[in-house]
């Protein structure tokens, strides 16, 4: 048990320094690797794995409303970003360049793509002719990089993995229907396949997607009580169409600007499934993603016949579940470390006493439960407790929300609650982006983070100004 006790010693308390947990986890678990460029990650199989899993369960969400892949190029010309003004002054400051190619001078400056609605407008001019060509549903799957000043894995890179959904509509209303269809397939993926719950909203005018004339996001809260933009979905109205004259003929044989939306999500969900869920010995996956879903650990293996029925559940288990069995020379102790390091939802050990019972023992990565079930049962009691674990971690994570979200009814408390608690705070605001910066300000970086759809009314009056109040907002500081 030394190596075991060594392993989980590497880790650094979640309620230490929150921060190094993290990294640690990261590290640990083997994820992620550093480049030679800052903000640049090399996946590790783990953790590409874990991210071919996400992307699988997206991928067949966006397809059952109908939308279809597509991939644009990686670099942007200067002058087709400029083409939407509001749109390239947000990037700007995040914007790679390339200036040479070859050994040769560029005429013009290719951006390395930041965002690609600029590339589908150049492409749908060419393919919306009329309203039969319509609506255009397209999705990609693709790296973009944003030259971040301050980085951490998953959560802020220079370049990082996403999706990114771009679609042409007939109507305003079509459009607008598909910015909240969009983003309701996100928040059904946060609650049913990474276990976790948010707030859902209208992002204020001011933190809206630069060119957007909407954009609604989900908001998922960490263990530490600090938010993470989970994934945004924005209704741009006919405005890149209008920029890049992208008309069609319309039923009543005149020409229109289509309307557009963009929605996407990134890696760093990958980082909110280890702040939410993680604890002080590794990660705890959901099962729907976890690249190993049950550990195979025989027990005392060189023994008769040990390896030989580990190797029968194993069969039968992945006919089923994503499978490991671990027979490698390690002591079962540093087996048991080394898959609760990586978040394994569902450890089974079978030893020479199991076997002559007829039973093994199941043991759950986030309780620690044991399970003793009889071998026949194995593949029904696996599939009841993956089902468990998922339910338990969502409610876990429901209820460290709730404890942490907080109302706010006047100036003083809402400032004591952003210096002091962290978490959600709820509070009225009248509606005037000078409040949301000055409560930025006073608080250390409390920001809006969305204004629900079902929103309660707290006071008459803005928390900030006391001028009578529009809107109940959710507050909280983000990664």
């Amino acid at each position: 048990m030394a190596d075991n006790k060594k392993m989980v010693e590497a880790i650094t308390s979640r309620d230490e320094d929150f921060a190094k947990w993290y990294t640690d986890i990261v590290k640990k678990a083997e994820l992620v690797d550093y480049s030679s460029v800052k903000g640049c990650m090399v996946f590790r199989p783990y953790g590409y794995a874990i991210w071919e899993n996400i992307q699988a369960d997206m991928d067949r969400r966006f397809k059952e409303t109908g939308v279809e892949n597509v991939y644009m190029p990686m670099f942007i010309p200067e002058s087709l970003l400029q083409k939407e003004k509001d749109h390239v002054e947000g990037f700007a400051p995040e914007c790679a360049w390339v200036t040479i190619g070859g050994q040769e001078k560029l005429n013009e400056r290719l951006c390395v793509r930041p965002t690609s609605e600029t590339l589908f407008c150049e492409h749908y001019k060419k393919v919306i002719e009329t309203y039969r060509d319509l609506p255009k549903l397209y999705n990609q799957w693709c790296s973009v990089v944003r030259w971040e000043k301050t980085t951490r894995p998953f959560l802020r890179n220079s370049e990082f993995l996403w999706q990114e959904g771009h679609t042409m509509h007939e109507t305003a209303e079509e459009a607008q229907e598909e910015t909240l269809r969009m983003l309701k397939v996100y928040e059904d993926f946060y609650r049913d396949t990474l276990a976790i719950p948010a707030v859902v909203g209208k992002k204020t005018e001011k933190e809206k997607f630069a060119g957007a004339e909407a954009t609604y996001t989900i908001e998922p809260m960490m263990h530490n009580g600090v938010a993470l933009q989970g994934g945004t979905s924005h209704y741009f109205g006919d405005g890149f169409a209008k920029n890049f004259d992208i008309k069609f003929q319309g039923r009543d044989n005149k020409l229109h600007y289509p309307h557009q939306t963009s929605w996407g999500a990134s890696t760093r969900m990958i980082g909110a499934i280890i702040m939410v869920h993680g604890d002080d010995d590794g990660l705890i996956l959901p099962p729907k993603v976890s690249p190993v879903q049950v550990a195979i650990i025989p027990i005392a293996m060189h023994k008769k016949g040990v390896l030989e029925k580990a190797g029968e559940l194993k069969e039968r288990l992945q006919k089923q579940f994503r499978v490991k069995l671990d027979d490698s020379d390690h002591a079962p102790g540093w087996k048991f470390s080394e898959y609760e390091m990586k978040g394994v939802p569902v450890r089974v050990e079978i030893g020479p006493k199991d076997i002559e019972n007829g039973q093994c023992v199941i043991v759950r990565r986030d309780t620690r439960e044991k399970i003793f079930t009889p071998l026949e049962n194995l593949e029904e009691t696996v599939k009841k407790t993956l089902e468990e674990i998922h339910n338990d971690m969502y409610d876990r994570a429901l209820k460290n929300m709730q404890e942490k979200t907080h109302v706010a009814t006047t100036y003083e408390q809402f400032v004591e609650l952003g210096k002091e608690q962290g978490g959600f705070i709820k509070a009225m605001w009248c509606g005037d982006s000078e409040c949301e910066e000055k409560l930025k300000e006073v608080t250390g970086g409390v920001k809006s983070r969305c204004i629900p759809f079902e929103e309660e009314h707290l006071a008459d009056t803005c928390v900030c100004c006391q001028k009578k109040a529009k809107h109940m907002v959710y507050w909280g500081k983000q990664y």
